[in-house]
């Protein structure tokens, strides 16, 4: 079983979705060790106190810099014994020592089709207004590889969504998370807990099933 850390900061939605297909079968030899939080009032801890995770505080805002909040995270990884990081909502762009220790190793979502609608400051409601503004007839998700520079990592799965006519961009945010996000995060995390990915330079290959 790979033992793998939750990473959040706000309501969980993603959160669910992991706990909903684990609890399913639909992850595959993963144990759910932790959910470690960069915020105490998160609602996503409570998700995770209700499925009986372990939770842990991290609080971002106790930490003078970026480096000390980082270097945290990374002792508690390591003290867990932690194999996979799954990013889901964290609002925290995670540096070294983390992403040298875990590289290929932590996974994040983000609603967009990288490389559209992605990087700094591209998060929440903000990708989905740039994208209708854009005028793109389709947009989605993308589950990858995180690296030091936001959204910038190998990409595992991309699914697409249509932008229809007179979309808000609440309307194509709910549509992307139902359609898309919730589905192909527990799908990623199943295939890499399945030992069935592999990465080569940034080209994300999967493995057919035995």
């Amino acid at each position: 079983m790979v033992k793998t850390a939750v990473l959040v900061s706000g309501d969980g939605t993603n959160l669910q979705s992991i706990i909903n297909s684990h609890n399913f079968g639909k992850i595959k030899n993963c144990e759910l060790t932790a959910v470690i939080s960069s915020k105490p009032d998160a609602y996503a801890l409570t998700r995770a106190k209700g499925a009986g995770i372990p939770t842990y505080i991290i609080n971002y805002k106790n930490f003078p810099s970026r480096a000390g909040f980082n270097e945290a995270v990374f002792q508690k990884l390591k003290s867990l014994d932690i194999e996979l990081v799954v990013l889901a909502g964290f609002m925290v762009v995670l540096g070294s020592p983390v992403v040298e220790a875990y590289e290929n190793r932590i996974i994040n979502i983000h609603p967009s089709l990288v490389p559209s609608f992605c990087g700094e400051g591209f998060y929440g409601i903000r990708v989905h207004e740039e994208a209708i503004n854009y005028g793109v007839k389709v947009s989605g998700a993308t589950a990858h590889f995180a690296t030091a520079q936001a959204d910038a990592g190998p990409v595992i799965i991309q699914r697409a969504v249509e932008v229809r006519e007179g979309d808000t961009p609440n309307a194509l945010q709910k549509r992307i998370m139902e359609e898309v996000e919730w589905k192909i995060l527990p799908e990623a995390i199943s295939l890499y807990c399945e030992g069935r990915l592999s990465v080569i330079g940034r080209i994300v290959h999967i493995k057919e099933k035995n």
